[in-house]
């Protein structure tokens, strides 16, 4: 019997014939350094192998410890990988995700063409999606943001209301949140103003501290809101919050024209009912999703908002104009 072979498969290692690679998780990256934490909540610098970097935050991958740091060896396959993708680059948030927290605030006014692009991009790859609308102390500004959510509300979008600071010194909603979050990664977008950093620190009281400490070890010389960073929430591990930097653009350029109606779960309840099986689903004579389009928001007949479908048709015109190399 190969003792060595066994007592790596018990460590949890490939065996010695192979490399003897350490397992791990990467918990923050920044450059080409990562921060990969081991099983047993140790964690070092890790450099990948060969020039270019293939590991994201939530990526468990297989290190070899190189002196006081290591070197990754091998990604293991990804359930997921969320991210965006425009005409120059392509910016990977998190692998491994069980869902994706959109924060949006009642002031600013968020932008429902950033959510629904965000929205696509976790579809296409088949991630829950939770919406959160903070600064529910608000009164009428929340209300108003709360009614331009109805439509993501009747398609079945969790959609949850909540205050983080009060005028009063109270907040709602964190118990809620909290029963979502529970036993998930979950990753934390949201546009500048929404609360996403006081939302993770509530969340995460030793976020700032962490930041810190996850900064100075990948010396980055500045706050790791430039990059992504992964925080538990319990002392078991099992419930994780990702923050993810804040972002002006959120590009498509992966998604193909032709599959946008089936990411967008409002047009998608009416895919295979019209006149054409090619359907664009912007001009065609007996477009069933057309028929259901409401002449305005307000509207009560038809089952897909008018502003869903005006921004279906900006970003059709968008992907069927991108480049190709």
């Amino acid at each position: 019997m190969n003792h060595s072979r066994s007592r790596a498969q018990a460590a949890g290692r490939a065996p010695e014939s192979e490399g003897a690679l350490d397992l791990g998780l990467v918990v923050a990256a920044h450059g080409r350094h990562c921060l990969v934490e081991s099983p047993d909540g140790q964690r070092r610098i890790c450099h990948p192998r060969g020039k270019k970097s293939q590991s994201v935050v939530g990526d468990r991958v297989r290190w070899m410890p190189t002196g006081d740091e290591g070197s990754i060896e091998a990604v293991d396959p990804r359930r997921n990988l969320f991210y965006r993708q425009d005409e120059l680059r392509t910016k990977s948030f998190a692998a491994n995700l069980d869902q994706v927290l959109v924060l949006l605030a009642a002031e600013p006014e968020f932008s429902e063409s950033q959510l629904t692009r965000a929205l696509v991009a976790a579809e296409a790859e088949n991630i829950a999606t939770l919406i959160v609308l903070n600064k529910a102390d608000l009164g009428a500004p929340f209300e108003r943001a709360w009614q331009r959510l109805t439509p993501y509300r009747d398609m079945g979008a969790p959609v949850l209301p909540l205050c983080l600071k009060g005028g009063d010194g109270e907040e709602s909603g964190v118990d809620e949140l909290l029963e979502r979050l529970h036993g998930k990664t979950t990753l934390v977008l949201g546009p500048s103003g929404a609360g996403k950093s006081t939302l993770v620190n509530r969340l995460v009281p030793q976020a700032r501290a962490l930041t810190g400490e996850i900064s100075k070890a990948l010396n980055s010389g500045k706050h790791t809101t430039t990059s992504t960073t992964w925080y538990w929430m319990d002392d078991a591990r099992t419930t994780a919050l990702i923050d993810s930097p804040g972002f002006q653009e959120f590009g498509l350029n992966h998604i193909d024209a032709a599959q946008l109606a089936a990411l967008m779960p409002d047009l998608r309840a009416h895919l295979g009912e019209c006149r054409f099986y090619n359907c664009t689903h912007l001009h065609e004579p007996g477009c069933a999703v057309r028929a259901q389009v409401r002449t305005t928001d307000a509207q009560a007949v038809g089952s897909i908002a008018a502003n869903r479908y005006r921004i279906y048709q900006e970003l059709f015109a968008e992907l069927s104009s991108k480049r190709t190399y």
